[in-house]
């Protein structure tokens, strides 16, 4: 709406009267859909890009019984969902070592080993991120491999948001067939979530878009 309205010489729309119209009128979605008995510690946010990435995974439940586990990467300042692997087997730690290696690549450009500066791997503890040959794989690349503390996943929050908002706004909007339909939707999927998917904490800018602005200052 705001490209739009831009592209038309109109005022931009606030979100906070529209946020008062729609709880008024009870269309709201919740605000969370858990109850949480911890408390998050600690800020994952950063305030460049490049400095903190974090990685989760989750599982899609397709309508024939069909399973499909995705893990991604998500830089911590501009929310980018920077490269994405999937699967219909288990999460190993060798396509997590894929999606290091992707990431490093897509960030820093093709053939690239090592990155230029130390940058943080958050996670959980899940097996395939805490497997041995994936941390000494990390770490020779220039992550500083850092995971969730015990009993703690709100820790690596940014992520978990991201899981919650692309099933909300993709999954659980499409029809999930198989698996194999699954599996030729995810890239459009995240192209759209990098592309045009508004974010509260970008001034409701799209993670490319934010990118681009703060490349042009």
């Amino acid at each position: 709406m705001h490209r739009q309205l831009l592209s038309e010489g109109q005022p931009r729309v606030n979100p906070k009267r529209v946020y008062r119209v729609m709880k008024a009128a009870g269309l709201l979605l919740a605000l969370h859909t858990g109850n949480p008995t911890r408390t998050h510690e600690g800020t994952v946010a950063t305030l460049k890009s490049n400095l903190r990435w974090c990685s989760d995974a989750f599982e899609i439940r397709c309508w024939n019984g069909e399973r499909v586990q995705v893990a991604f990467s998500l830089d911590c300042c501009d929310r980018e969902a920077m490269r994405f692997v999937a699967t219909t087997g288990g999460l190993t730690g060798e396509l997590v070592r894929d999606l290091i290696a992707e990431t490093l690549e897509y960030r820093f450009g093709a053939g690239c080993r090592r990155a230029s500066h130390p940058i943080e791997w958050l996670t959980d503890n899940g097996p395939a991120y805490t497997a041995h040959e994936t941390r000494e794989f990390g770490r020779s690349l220039g992550l500083l491999i850092r995971t969730t503390p015990a009993y703690s996943p709100e820790s690596n929050g940014m992520a978990e948001s991201f899981v919650k908002s692309f099933k909300r706004d993709y999954v659980h909007l499409t029809r999930l067939d198989s698996a194999e339909a699954v599996l030729l939707q995810l890239p459009a999927w995240f192209h759209d979530y990098n592309t045009v998917h508004p974010h509260k904490a970008l001034k409701m800018r799209s993670p490319r878009e934010f990118r681009l602005a703060a490349s042009t200052h």
